[in-house]
């Protein structure tokens, strides 16, 4: 029998899961990762795309996990964001989809971002100093319903 190219990019023929062809969930993986890194770094997607010389809808692909990313771009990437190759697929899991972030997740990123833009160092240092007289309240409520 003889399979035509028609044949093979239909639905279900199990094309879109060969090596080499569309995003999967590892590239998700790893494009949620960088823009947890970007964003943990206060910077935003055209910032990024400037950086590392792509367009502004280029470096939103690869946040999605739309498109691949060539291991010289992830290379540079990681350079750019401040940290090895290996830190974007920490938690990857084989065979398993990309788990989108909790509210939790994004409430802290968020956190980190408006953290990053806030200049002046005492209020840093106050919202630090707030932060971890919170984190010990609670704590000690924890310790103290056990």
């Amino acid at each position: 029998m003889v399979t035509t190219q028609t044949e093979q990019r239909s639905p279900g023929s199990g094309a879109a899961e060969r090596p080499g062809q569309r995003a999967n969930a590892a590239d998700r993986h790893v494009g949620a990762r960088i823009r947890e890194r970007r964003v943990m770094m206060g910077l935003s997607q055209q910032q990024l795309a400037k950086m590392i010389g792509v367009t502004y809808q280029q470096a939103h692909k690869y946040e999605r996990g739309l498109n691949r990313i060539s291991a010289g771009r992830l290379f540079e990437i990681g350079q750019v964001l401040g940290v090895p190759v290996s830190w974007f697929f920490e938690g990857l899991a084989p065979e398993t989809a990309a788990q989108e972030s909790s509210p939790r997740q994004r409430m802290c990123l968020e956190l980190a971002r408006n953290f990053a833009l806030i200049h002046n160092e005492k209020h840093q240092e106050a919202l630090s100093q707030m932060a971890r007289a919170l984190a010990a309240q609670s704590q000690a409520e924890r310790d103290g319903a056990a």
